[in-house]
């Protein structure tokens, strides 16, 4: 494989996905199914039985992120996404910052995904009959038999990335119709047999038990929406740019349906305790509530695909946001090596792959599974809510003469924005503050709030060491204009946006 050296007009990414591609992309990086088989359980644990409420009420202030991320992109698409978008129209370093959580993030993400993947399969196994290799006794709750399992799968799926989006966004589609076929079939048999009675007290946000649950549950919630951006990650490769934005609306309208429905279907057919008791064999657990083997283990299955998805999904979209950073030389120039032979950013797509996969192994400080699922989610969530309000800070700033030319315009392109953005920071605040107060010590436990906290805290600051490192050292001219190298914009679109 022979890689085009960095160069300051870097050649193009091939356009060749539709908007179903794009599709594919998103809904693989949101992971749908992987988010109701284990998020749910995660969010149950903190909000109870109030998992379609705290669903809805996410989705409100994603929804106006939607909205920013689609108007940016209609006038600016780039890779990069929120990174150039909040440097042109904030600042430098916030739009750096953007550019660098969403990279940690999505690295911790991997991480996390790749024991989810380890324990989907040791859990299949065990269904299988196969409970001993050699004189180990096979455990898909052990962070460190899972982890082994899912890098090998990892390495699988970053090698078919680096043959080409095409590639991924076909496998995507295969893996996700068997997800959907799966997931519809089984909640909406559950939802007709649970044995527990539906309650419209589930879709009451006032009866969540305290303000922190409240605002845990809504960043865990947010979380599982995350990815849909995805799709704005690739509008360079899509035929029409326009595309990544259809493409990301479809995702996150259609993640709310299956949200709901998987939200209903589980708490019809689970306690609020075996909701919450079962981490990353949630799903096995519903499956087998259901039905007899073999078809209890077909959402197990469709658990697995997921997984397999969205490390592939979340490989593709976080190397080609790193090829924006380094062609403004923010980043090293390996990250903008675009291969000759894939028309892909192959070298810096391997080396997501194993970054991740160092993290993985890192992740083994934290023993059981289900303890490393919520530190990782928490964090996440936390940079995520940082990163989208941000971007929406962005668009809020950008369009803000249309609250003069057209109301309506403006109230769609600045208000809703501004207003999910301050929504999405005071909870993020307010859940840091509530991890702070919550303890007296550090310790490395998912139920310690000081490890919550340092955390995504970590990430953030890191990104502010590797700005100055772009600034000072690397001399981006990214730092004096905020302006990608292929952020030649068109005009704002006053009237017809």
């Amino acid at each position: 494989m022979t890689d085009q050296p960095y160069t300051a007009d870097p050649p193009e990414l091939r356009r060749s996905l539709s908007v179903l591609d794009g599709v594919a992309v998103a809904a693989s990086s949101t992971a749908a199914t992987t988010s109701i088989g284990i998020g749910l359980g995660v969010t149950a644990g903190v909000v109870g039985l109030h998992l379609p409420a705290i669903m809805l009420l996410a989705f409100l202030p994603v929804l106006g992120i939607a909205g920013a991320y689609s108007r940016l992109n209609r006038v600016e698409p780039n890779a990069g996404n929120g990174y150039v978008w909040v440097g042109r129209s904030l600042n430098p370093w916030l739009g750096f910052m953007v550019g660098w959580v969403n990279i940690v993030a999505t690295v911790a993400f991997l991480a996390y995904t790749t024991a989810v993947t380890g324990s989907a399969m040791l859990q299949l196994a065990g269904e299988a009959g196969v409970h001993r290799v050699g004189g180990l006794a096979l455990d898909p709750g052990s962070t460190a038999q899972t982890t082994a399992v899912g890098i090998v799968v990892l390495v699988a799926v970053t090698l078919t990335a680096v043959t080409g989006i095409r590639t991924a966004a076909r496998l995507q589609t295969g893996l996700l119709v068997f997800e959907y076929v799966v997931l519809l079939g089984f909640c909406g048999y559950g939802i007709v047999t649970g044995p527990h009675a539906f309650s419209l007290s589930w879709f009451d946000p006032f009866a969540i038990p305290s303000a922190t649950a409240l605002a845990q549950g809504m960043l865990l919630s947010v979380f599982c929406y995350w990815g849909f951006e995805a799709a704005f990650s690739v509008n360079e490769e899509v035929r029409d740019p326009r595309d990544a934005s259809r493409a990301g609306l479809i995702t996150l309208v259609t993640m709310l349906g299956l949200f709901l429905l998987g939200s209903v279907a589980f708490q019809r057919v689970l306690s609020e305790k075996e909701l919450a008791g079962h981490g990353a064999e949630g799903l096995a657990f519903f499956g087998d509530r259901l039905a007899a083997q073999p078809w209890a283990a077909l959402p197990l299955v469709a658990l697995m695909f997921s997984a397999v998805a969205s490390l592939q999904a979340g490989v593709i979209p976080t190397a080609r946001g790193m090829f924006a950073m380094s062609r403004d030389r923010t980043l090293g120039p390996v990250w903008s090596r675009v291969s000759a032979r894939y028309g892909t950013p192959a070298a810096g797509t391997l080396l997501i792959g194993a970054l991740a996969a160092a993290v993985a192994g890192l992740a083994l400080v934290i023993p059981r599974l289900a303890d490393m699922i919520m530190a990782t989610v928490n964090a996440v969530g936390i940079v995520v809510a940082l990163s989208y309000a941000l971007t929406a800070l962005a668009a809020a700033a950008r369009f803000r003469s249309l609250l003069r030319e057209d109301w309506r315009q403006g109230v769609r392109a600045v208000v809703l924005p501004a207003l999910s953005a301050l929504a999405l920071l005071g909870l993020g605040g307010y859940l840091g503050w509530s991890f702070y107060t919550s303890t007296d010590h550090f310790e490395v436990s998912a139920d310690n709030g000081w490890f919550l906290l340092t955390t995504p805290l970590a990430m953030i600051a890191s990104g502010f060491v590797a700005a100055g490192w772009a600034k000072y050292v690397r001399r981006s001219p990214y730092f004096r204009t905020g302006e990608g190298t292929d952020a030649d914009a068109p005009q704002l679109l006053t009237t017809s946006n």
